[in-house]
């Protein structure tokens, strides 16, 4: 506050309050922004930053059901992508997954790549967001990734899972779905189950699928349909980069 006694010359004034209003951005937590914002214009790039899980996140994580006793991985072995996106508006949003910590470098080659390519992602937003139902995760058209799943939406064994152990990604759910066995039905919707190349669809020989294969990922890890999912193997183990499995 200015002393009600003392005069600043305009310019000094306007100096001072520049200076004030740069130490408290310098200042700000970028963690407190929302893991949504929007940009105006396209970033210059993604931007990625690899974080320890917050404890706030991890305890909505929790409460939400997303890890419980037997789950694989533990928050000290998650870790939080925050990275920009193409969004379907043609806007650039900032968007986070939750991935295991040895797949948290590929994940940022990849969405980085990604970004560059201009691939238009829906949303990207963790699981707790969605109080851990991953069906409704697929029906926002959401990109996910961590998510010890509940065991009624379980469809593979904890220990095994990619998306338990953090080392599974599922994108654009709506325009890549997969067909549920147990409902003998598309998932989240059928609307898209021809592999049309189109706007944020993942077809083999596409951007996508070349990205992920160039890093160990695999496409479709699962015996029917599942055009959303990418992981790192299964059943679930610590990744290594193609270089180092010859």
């Amino acid at each position: 506050m200015i002393h009600p006694a003392r005069r600043w010359p305009p310019l000094a004034l306007a100096i001072a309050l520049f200076a004030t209003a740069c130490t408290a951005a310098a200042d700000t937590d970028r963690t407190s922004a929302p893991p949504d914002s929007t940009s105006a214009s396209p970033a210059p790039s993604a931007d990625a930053v690899v974080r320890e899980l917050p404890q706030a996140q991890w305890k909505r994580m929790v409460a939400a059901g997303m890890w419980r006793q037997g789950c694989p991985a533990t928050r000290a072995q998650l870790r939080r992508v925050e990275i920009n996106h193409h969004g379907f508006d043609a806007k650039v949003h900032r968007g986070v997954l939750v991935v295991h910590a040895d797949t948290a470098d590929t994940v940022v080659r990849v969405f980085t790549r990604l970004f560059d390519e201009r691939f238009p992602i829906r949303k990207m937003r963790p699981l707790e967001e969605y109080d851990g139902d991953s069906d409704a995760s697929l029906r926002a058209d959401n990109t996910a990734a961590y998510n010890c799943r509940r065991p009624d939406q379980i469809n593979a064994p904890e220990k095994e899972s990619p998306h338990a152990n953090g080392r599974a990604v599922d994108i654009n759910p709506l325009e890549n779905p997969w067909q549920d066995l147990r409902c003998k039905c598309w998932s989240p919707s059928a609307r898209y189950k021809e592999r049309t190349d189109g706007k944020g669809v993942i077809v083999k020989g596409g951007t996508v699928w070349k990205v992920f294969k160039e890093e160990g990922w695999v496409w479709q890890d699962i015996d029917v349909p599942d055009y959303m999912h990418f992981d790192t193997g299964y059943p679930s183990k610590p990744y290594t980069a193609p270089e180092t499995r010859r």
